[in-house]
C-alpha cells in the first residue's frame, strides 16, 4: 500500500504526542476499573472462577531469559481439570514470561499483572507447524502451513484472557526481516488465535509488536473484546490490530491501535476456499476506536471475505494519519457478499481516502479460483462524520456488470488538504444517494432532494453480544 511520504513526515510528532497521550490516557482507565479491595484486585469477567494458580508454582521464572512454554502448558494443564468445577484462572505476576505457543483450556481464565510481561519467543521451533485453515487453502505468506499462534485455542467454551493491561509482547522484528528477505518457509504466527469456540473474552492488555495479526478469532462467536491497546511500528509487515474472521456476534469497544496494517480487519475466507466453507463474519459492533495506520485502514472489509460479511455497525470511531477511513476490498473470484454495513459518528484527521470500496483487489490464494464468481456488494451506510486534511474525499470502483448497489452517505464533511491536487471523488460502477455531503459527490451519488433523505441508516435494535454482562471477579493480592 502507499501512503503520501510528506504527510507520514509533517505528522509524526503529532502522531507520538498523541499516541503518548491516548497511552496514558487508556493506562487510566484500565487502572479506573480495577479496584482494590481486602487485597483482592477486581476485574470483569463473563465468569468467574473457583479455583486459583500462580505461574510460578509450575517452575516458571520472570527473567526474560528462560523459557516458560512447559510451565505455560503444564499450568494449563493441570487446571483444565477444574473445568466441571468452576473453571480455573492462572495468574501471570510481575515480571517478563518467556515463552513460546501454548494451548489455552475451556473455562478457564489467564490473568496479567499490570507489570506483567509474556515475551514470545524468536526460536521457530518453540512454535509447531499447523494446517492452513479451511477456508483460506494455504498460509497467508505463502502456500502450506503456518506458525501455531503464541497463545492458541481451539474447540473452547468460556475463556478469558484479561488482566490489569499487563503486556503481551511479540518481539515481532525477527519475524518481519525473515518476512522481507523472504526467508520464511511458513506463515508467520499470530498473537492471539482462538478457533472453533464460544464465549470469549479478550480485555484490559496491551499487545505489541506481533509476528503478523495481533487478535484472530476464526470459525468462533460470542465475543467480546475491548479496552485493548495494540502498538506496532507503522512500517511493520501485516501486523493488522483485530480480524475477526468467520465470526458470529461480536463486540470490539474501547481500542486503541497503532499498527503497520489495517486497524481492524473483517475477514470471512479466501476465494474458493472461503466459498466452501461458507462461514460469514456477522452481527459485528465496533466503537469508541482509536486508530493510527498510514498505509492502511482503520476498519476494512475483505479482501478474504468469500464466506460474506454482513450486519456490521462501527460507531464512534476516530481515525489519525490513516490512509482510508472504511474500506472495502474484494474483487472477481471472492464471491459472497459484503452487504448491511453501517457506520456512524467518525471522524478522521489526516487521511487520504474518507470512503474507499475497490473490486479489484486480485489477490488470490492459487490459480484454482473462479474468476465468475462475482461478489455482492449493498446496503453501504455512512452518516455523521466529519474529516479534515484529506487528499481524496472517496475512491469508489465497483465491478463493470457487477456494480457495488445501495450505497447511502449523509450529513458528511470534508475538508480537501491544501496540498491535494486530485479530484475529491472517483466513482465508477457504483449506485447510491446522498445528502448533505461536502465536497459534492460524484454523479453515480446524487445528491437527493432536500427532505427526501433523512439520513442514512442505522439499526435501532441490538446485537445479542451487546447484552452479555460482565461479572466482578477477583484475583488474590497474595499471588503478587
Amino acid at each position: 500500500m502507499e501512503f503520501c511520504r510528506r504527510t507520514k513526515t509533517s505528522h509524526i510528532i503529532a502522531i507520538a504526542l498523541l499516541f503518548f497521550i491516548l497511552g496514558l490516557a487508556n493506562s487510566r482507565v484500565v487502572e479506573s476499573r480495577k479496584q482494590r479491595r481486602s487485597n483482592l484486585f477486581d476485574f470483569q469477567a463473563i465468569n468467574c472462577r473457583k479455583h486459583s494458580a500462580v505461574l510460578t508454582d509450575f517452575g516458571g521464572k520472570g527473567d526474560g531469559i528462560t523459557s516458560n512454554t512447559k510451565a505455560f502448558q503444564s499450568a494449563i494443564n493441570h487446571l483444565s481439570q477444574f473445568a466441571p468445577d468452576g473453571g480455573a484462572q492462572l495468574i501471570v505476576p510481575p515480571g517478563k514470561w518467556l515463552t513460546g505457543s501454548f494451548n489455552l483450556t475451556s473455562h478457564f481464565t489467564l490473568y496479567l499483572h499490570q507489570n506483567a510481561v509474556i515475551l514470545a519467543s524468536q526460536d521457530e521451533s518453540e512454535y509447531p507447524i499447523i494446517e492452513p485453515l479451511a477456508s483460506y487453502g494455504r498460509g497467508r505468506d505463502g502456500p502450506g502451513g503456518r506458525y501455531i499462534s503464541l497463545i492458541f485455542g481451539t474447540n473452547l467454551v468460556d475463556v478469558v484472557i484479561t488482566g490489569g493491561n499487563g503486556t503481551i509482547d511479540g518481539q515481532g522484528s525477527y519475524w518481519w526481516d525473515k518476512f522481507h528477505k523472504e526467508e520464511l518457509k511458513y506463515t508467520r504466527p499470530y498473537l492471539i488465535e482462538i478457533l472453533y469456540s464460544q464465549q470469549i473474552q479478550i480485555t484490559n492488555l496491551t499487545l505489541i509488536n506481533s509476528p503478523s495479526w495481533h487478535v484472530h478469532p476464526v470459525y468462533t462467536r460470542d465475543i467480546i473484546i475491548q479496552g485493548l491497546t495494540i502498538r506496532a511500528p507503522v512500517d511493520s509487515p501485516n501486523t493488522d490490530g483485530i480480524n475477526p474472521d468467520s465470526c458470529t456476534n461480536t463486540r470490539i469497544e474501547d481500542c486503541f491501535i497503532v499498527s503497520g496494517d489495517d486497524c481492524i480487519a473483517v475477514k470471512s475466507g479466501w476465494d474458493e476456499y472461503g466459498i466452501k466453507v461458507g462461514l460469514p463474519t456477522q452481527q459485528l459492533v465496533i466503537r469508541r476506536l482509536t486508530c493510527i495506520s498510514p498505509d492502511s485502514a482503520v476498519i476494512a472489509l475483505g479482501s478474504e471475505m468469500s464466506g460474506g460479511i454482513k450486519d456490521v455497525r462501527a460507531e464512534d470511531i476516530t481515525a489519525i494519519a490513516s490512509q482510508s477511513g472504511v474500506r472495502i476490498k474484494t474483487a472477481p473470484g471472492r464471491g459472497a457478499y459484503v452487504k448491511d454495513i453501517y457506520v456512524r459518528r467518525m471522524t478522521m484527521h489526516t487521511m487520504k481516502y474518507v470512503f474507499w470500496m475497490a473490486g479489484s483487489y486480485g489477490e488470490h490464494p492459487d490459480e484454482g479460483y473462479d474468476p465468475k464468481a462475482l461478489p455482492v456488494v449493498q446496503n453501504i451506510n455512512f452518516k455523521d462524520m466529519v474529516a479534515e486534511n484529506v487528499t481524496i474525499a472517496g475512491n469508489l470502483a465497483g465491478i463493470e456488470g457487477d456494480p457495488f448497489t445501495g450505497i447511502c452517505i449523509s450529513n458528511v464533511s470534508i475538508g480537501i488538504s491544501s496540498f491535494s491536487k486530485k479530484k475529491p471523488w472517483n466513482c465508477s460502477d457504483i449506485e447510491g444517494v446522498t445528502s448533505n455531503v461536502s465536497p459534492q459527490p460524484c454523479s453515480l451519488l446524487p445528491d437527493n432532494a432536500p427532505g427526501s433523505l433523512k439520513g442514512c441508516d442505522f439499526p435501532e435494535d441490538q446485537l445479542p453480544i451487546e447484552s452479555v454482562p460482565l461479572k466482578t471477579c477477583s484475583v488474590a493480592g497474595k499471588y503478587f
